[in-house]
């Protein structure tokens, strides 16, 4: 007898182990992650696309201005400057002319 109370002690001893794997799978709670919204891969494409678009304008834009730039300073050195110098000439003359004309 000693030996079937011994065997039916050993299952008494497996019963709580069952009870406790439950309680362990119990434990993992999954955290609540707001789901961002489902982009396609085309889309993410397309806007790759429009950002390096964007950009390429941009230096475009900015080498426009750059060559506008050198084109005006070229324009100013190749402008006879005779034309400025022509006005400020009179006003000399005729003071000029006035004081000989006193002498």
């Amino acid at each position: 007898m000693a030996t079937a109370k011994k065997a039916k002690a050993a299952p008494k001893a497996a019963a709580p182990k069952k009870v406790a794997a439950p309680a362990k799978a119990a434990k993992p709670v999954a955290k609540v992650v707001p789901k961002k919204a489902p982009v396609s891969k085309a889309a993410k494409a397309i806007a790759r696309l429009s950002a390096s678009i964007a950009k390429l304008t941009e230096r475009k834009n900015k080498i426009a201005a750059e060559i506008n730039a050198l084109r005006d300073q070229r324009d100013a050195l190749k402008a006879p400057p005779a034309a400025p110098a022509a006005t400020a000439t009179p006003a000399p003359a005729k003071k000029a002319a006035k004081a000989a004309a006193k002498k």
